[in-house]
């Protein structure tokens, strides 16, 4: 196998279903036609409700304001404001220098605008943190680049949030998303259509948080400059939060907002830390002080607009955006988002949002005589909630540091190099692949010459008998084939085809088990390979001893009031 680049796709469960562009920019402009013509009509003397109304003076509402029948009509008349933008583009025409480099641990301010105005759109691009030609030795990935956003001379960000999670892509990992306020072309076009008002002054900045430089970033920043914004105009915000685990004993917080203003939208990313399905947490929403949620949902992927579990794929107002690793394994990464646009939840003095860690669990993490369907979890949550309000927002939150917000190291590792040295082979040979997909020195990699029937063996060790999930690191490609695994002849694996169109790594859960300490060996035997494939070639990237919960698990215990 020969490698020329490294794709950036995520692997999904399902087929990726996609929004029709042309359906969605309807419906964002939908949304703003409507907020246009109550503008007009109040303008007008005319009360919002009666611009929608039915007869109005023996007249319909079509005759009273003939625009609202015609898509897009709100373009056909005058916009009010003074449009401008701010981008990274080269001042010179005679030069095509339209990025800007950010060193490690540095901050780059992308804008300051003088209001009053809004921001109406914002794009960015940026290289991935693989090795390329704009970096030899990669760049900073998003989850290291931390956004943030000034209102009015504030001293403290309204927004503050890793790129990547701010734009629905958890883990580090880059997502194509197709939403109506979030959209990211391919994983690499960064777009945002939020409207970000403001009275007197925006600073907007991302700060490199790696140790790799940021060497080249694109930006554009789209807003219109008004006379006046009225006195009750809301701040947008959105604030990152994290637990690694989640605390047991209480609801995961989302958000602790005080003042007034509305809801719009989540993005949780969740890693399991357990075996089954974390995803029958309820989200609550404690509006204005209240002691009970006055709004609680039926479960996690109810409340991503999904149902019996989850499935990759992006919509206007929900969605998953990541799905990694074999369902009901330790180590599955989820990525959700849900826009409360249309339904937008409202306070006046004070919002509280949770949302349950909790479901199912396999049968050795589970206390006797409890049922196994709900119980108490400690998975890694990480979310960013989006708001808007009156005033500058409270800061319940501080954003923890880039290494800090990497997930915690759950394996013990034995890596393709160590791997390779134990090998044996019938039917082809093996050596050390080097590439950045790969953990430390590379993958061991398998040159089948024979097809149907050959393969390899090798050894791993365990240094202590405990309760672990194994799993395997395994390339897939356009030309590896079929085949059956083995665990000290165990079959574990009767046929799994690493036929892939593009190369990538996923994960193998080889069962929740108590190894014996001492060596163990792994075989792999060629079944063949897919009509799709060109070749019956394989890799192995590396074995893990994935660290689990030593504990009896129970229902969650009820909470008496909101903390």
């Amino acid at each position: 196998m020969k490698l020329s680049k490294f794709g950036r796709r995520v692997r999904v469960s399902r087929p990726v279903r996609r929004y029709r562009a042309d359906a969605l920019l309807t419906a964002v402009l939908a949304i703003a036609l409507v907020f246009a013509a109550e503008s007009r009509a109040e303008e007008a003397g005319i009360s919002p409700s009666e611009s929608r109304a039915s007869p109005l003076n023996g007249e319909s509402a079509l005759a009273a304001n003939p625009l609202s029948g015609i898509p897009l009509g709100a373009l056909i008349q005058p916009l009010p404001g003074r449009s401008g933008r701010i981008s990274s583009a080269a001042p010179r025409r005679s030069s095509n220098f339209d990025n800007r480099f950010i060193a490690p641990g540095e901050t780059l301010v992308l804008a300051e605008i003088n209001g009053p105005a809004v921001i109406q759109h914002i794009w960015l691009t940026f290289p991935g943190p693989e090795p390329s030609w704009l970096g030899k030795d990669g760049n900073a990935d998003h989850s290291e680049l931390v956004l943030r956003m000034f209102w009015d001379g504030a001293s403290e960000p309204a927004v503050e949030s890793p790129v990547g999670d701010f734009f629905a892509g958890g883990f580090g990992k880059r997502a194509a998303v197709n939403s109506a306020p979030i959209t990211i072309e391919g994983g690499d076009a960064y777009n945002c259509w939020w409207p970000m008002p403001f009275f007197r002054s925006a600073r907007i900045t991302i700060t490199n948080e790696s140790r790799k430089p940021l060497n080249a970033l694109y930006y554009q920043i789209d807003f219109t400059r008004l006379d006046s914004l009225p006195n009750d105009t809301l701040y947008f915000c959105a604030q990152y939060r994290q637990e690694f685990p989640v605390e047991s004993g209480r609801d995961y917080l989302i958000l602790d907002a005080e003042g007034r203003g509305q809801y719009v939208g989540t993005v949780l990313s969740v890693r399991s830390r357990s075996p089954e399905w974390f995803g029958e947490g309820d989200e609550k929403f404690y509006i204005d002080g209240e002691k009970h949620p006055s709004i609680q949902g039926t479960g996690t992927e109810d409340y991503a607009l999904n149902a019996w579990g989850m499935g990759t794929g992006t919509y206007p107002y929900f969605g998953v955006s990541i799905l990694e690793g074999e369902w009901g394994m330790v180590g599955y990464r989820t990525t959700v988002y849900r826009w409360h646009i249309p339904d937008a939840v409202r306070f006046s003095k004070s919002l509280r949002v949770e949302i349950e860690d909790a479901g199912w669990i396999s049968e050795d993490e589970l206390a006797p005589g409890v049922h196994r369907g709900f119980v108490e979890r400690n998975d890694d949550f990480a979310s960013v909630a989006f708001w808007y309000q009156q005033g500058q927002p409270k800061r319940f939150a501080q954003l923890p540091a880039a290494q800090e917000r990497k997930l915690p190291e759950l394996d013990q590792i034995t890596e393709g190099k160590e791997l390779a040295a134990s090998s044996k082979t019938a039917g082809g040979t093996v050596h050390v692949q080097k590439g950045y997909l790969w953990t430390g020195d590379g993958q061991l990699f398998f040159d089948n010459h024979t097809g149907e029937g050959a393969g390899f063996s090798c050894t791993f060790r365990v240094e202590q008998e405990k309760l672990i999930q194994l799993t395997l690191r395994m390339t897939y490609s356009y030309d590896f084939g079929i085949y059956r695994i083995l665990l000290d002849d165990e079959e574990v694996r009767t046929r799994e085809d690493f036929f892939a169109p593009e190369v990538e790594v996923r994960e193998l859960n080889l069962g929740q088990r108590r190894p014996a300490i001492g060596e163990h060996t792994l075989r792999f035997e060629c079944l063949g390979k897919s009509p799709e494939s060109r070749g019956t070639k394989l890799g192995v990237d590396s074995v893990r001893l994935r660290k689990r919960w030593q504990k009896q698990r129970t229902t969650p215990q009820d909470l008496d009031s909101a903390p």
